[in-house]
C-alpha cells in the first residue's frame, strides 16, 4: 500500500481525535444517547473540536477521491505521496489551531490541505495528458 493511500486511512481517523476533545468530561450516558445535542452543549475548545471534527469530515471525500483518482491515473507517486503528506500534516495543523482558537492561522492550514487537494487533482490531470 502506498504512503498516500495509509494518508487516507490517517485522514479518516483524523476527525475523532477532535471528537475525543469534544466529548471529554461530561461524556456518559445521557451524551450516548444523544451525542449530537450533547456536542451542541459544549463549550470553549471542546466546542471548537467539535467543530474541528465536523470541518475534518468534510474535507475528507474530496482528498480520498483525489488520491484514489490520481492512482487510477498513475500519478507520480513521490509526487502523490508528497501531497498527500502535506494535506496531514496541514489537516494537523488544522485541528490544532482550531481547539487553540488560532483563527489566522488555522485558516492558513485550511488553504494549505486544501491546495494539496488540488495539487493531487492536478497530478491526476497531468498524468492523464501525458
Amino acid at each position: 500500500m502506498t504512503l498516500a493511500y495509509w494518508c487516507v486511512l490517517i485522514a479518516a481517523v483524523l476527525p475523532y481525535l477532535s471528537t475525543g476533545i469534544a466529548k471529554s468530561s461530561g461524556y456518559g450516558p445521557r451524551a450516548n444517547r444523544s451525542p449530537r445535542e450533547f456536542l451542541a452543549t459544549r463549550e470553549g475548545f471542546r466546542k471548537r473540536a467539535h467543530f474541528s471534527q465536523q470541518n475534518a469530515f468534510e474535507a475528507f471525500a474530496p482528498f480520498a477521491a483525489a488520491v484514489i483518482i490520481a492512482h487510477l491515473n498513475l500519478a507520480a507517486q513521490d509526487s502523490l505521496n508528497l501531497a498527500a503528506g502535506v494535506f496531514i500534516a496541514a489537516r494537523v495543523g488544522h485541528m490544532i489551531t482550531y481547539i487553540l482558537d488560532a483563527a489566522l492561522l488555522r485558516s492558513l492550514f485550511w488553504i494549505i490541505g486544501f491546495g494539496a487537494v488540488i495539487w493531487i487533482f492536478l497530478l491526476a490531470a497531468q498524468t492523464f495528458a501525458n
